[in-house]
């Protein structure tokens, strides 16, 4: 059973993560996104993610969204959704939260249990799929799909940073809420000012 516990919002620790975010995960470039859009920005959450305090506050944050939506386990494609899954488990650990994690294989192992699916994850508890950064949302519907087959209720969709480019209508075809701490522009837009200012 769910702890009945919500984890409040720090505007302060969200202050921070956009500023570490900016700092960190942006870049200025032309490339192409796992979309296969072409793109002249990146997010990187990674670069962020994997460092302590980027970690911590990342999971701190996005318990307060997840909590916000009494969700019971939460997990997305590998390797995306890795780190920032594992941030949530760790700040869901540290406030009591009752909440489970996982992640998708795109294929199915050849060996081992032969899982698409590995982790903590069961079909009886109330599930959302996450990633670090996302434009279409392809890569989480896929994942979706896989959770969904397995018996899992999908209720929700979460975003570290939001890009703007079809999630939000992709994930309400699906069925599913979609909720983000930021979005692109945010990051973009702290990260012009940090280096004006």
């Amino acid at each position: 059973m769910m702890a009945p516990i919500r984890v409040t919002m720090n505007a302060n620790d969200r202050n921070e993560l956009l500023a570490m975010l900016a700092r960190e995960s942006y870049f200025e470039r032309e490339l192409t996104l796992a979309s296969g859009r072409a793109s002249n920005y990146y997010v990187d959450c990674k670069r962020t993610l994997y460092l302590p305090r980027g970690a911590h506050l990342a999971g701190e944050l996005m318990l307060a969204l997840v909590s916000a939506e009494r969700i019971g386990q939460i997990g997305g494609m590998a390797a995306g959704a890795l780190p920032v899954t594992d941030a949530i488990v760790g700040a869901a650990w540290r406030h009591g939260y009752d909440l489970t994690g996982f992640f998708v294989r795109k294929e199915m192992k050849d060996h081992g249990l032969q899982q698409q699916i590995e982790g903590a994850f069961r079909t009886d508890r109330l599930t959302a799929v996450i990633d670090d950064t996302i434009t279409t949302g392809g890569s989480s519907l896929q994942a979706v799909a896989a959770m969904r087959a397995a018996g899992a209720q999908v209720t929700h969709a979460f975003a570290l940073v939001e890009r703007g480019e079809g999630a939000a209508q992709a994930f309400a075809a699906a069925g599913l809420k979609y909720v983000y701490l930021f979005t692109a522009d945010q990051v973009r837009d702290a990260a012009r000012a940090g280096r004006s200012g």
